[in-house]
């Protein structure tokens, strides 16, 4: 199959959103949902951007059966390991149905691993889902650790009311 692997620009947000939403209904959570256009373009195409993402892109003789080019995206983000350095988190990789199979998603994995190399991140870090297991007998077969398994990590997460809670609690300046 011919695509290409590019860093995502501005223009590409509509698409990225149409992704994450598909991502979501996927993952059984379109519910939970609400970034914008706007969001995805103030916040990956500024000064300091929050996160980065890589465009899967078919060639036109290849498009989706609704005509579109852009079918697959891998949306990440550096952290810190203060026990191991620099690392790379991959927040979404998601390849449309109708182009799984054909080594997409490997490549924009793999292209997110080159970058984080070259950045000189010492891993490279995402969640899944635990009824996903597609995907993670994907992850197994490149190599990845299931922390949950191996060392008892768990991901835990505040939000809402919870992380506005928080901040009431922060000393004051």
């Amino acid at each position: 199959m011919n695509y290409k692997i590019r860093a995502a620009r501005k223009e590409d947000c509509k698409d990225i959103a149409r992704m994450i939403m598909e991502l979501a209904v996927f993952e059984k959570m379109p519910d939970q949902v609400n970034i914008s256009v706007e969001e995805l373009e103030r916040d990956g195409f500024c000064p300091n951007p929050f996160f980065e993402c890589l465009i899967a892109e078919m060639s036109d003789e290849h498009n989706s059966k609704c005509g579109l080019t852009v079918v697959g995206y891998a949306l990440y983000f550096f952290t810190y390991s203060t026990w191991k350095g620099p690392t790379v988190f991959l927040e979404d990789l998601y390849v449309m149905p109708e182009f799984r199979g054909n080594g997409v998603g490997k490549g924009l994995m793999s292209k997110v691993a080159k970058v984080a190399k070259e950045k000189r991140c010492v891993r490279l870090q995402l969640a899944v889902l635990d009824w996903n297991s597609p995907a993670r007998d994907f992850y197994a077969a490149k190599g990845a650790q299931d922390l949950t398994d191996s060392e008892g990590w768990h991901f835990i997460r505040f939000d809402g009311l919870s992380l506005d809670n928080l901040v009431k609690e922060a000393p004051k300046d």
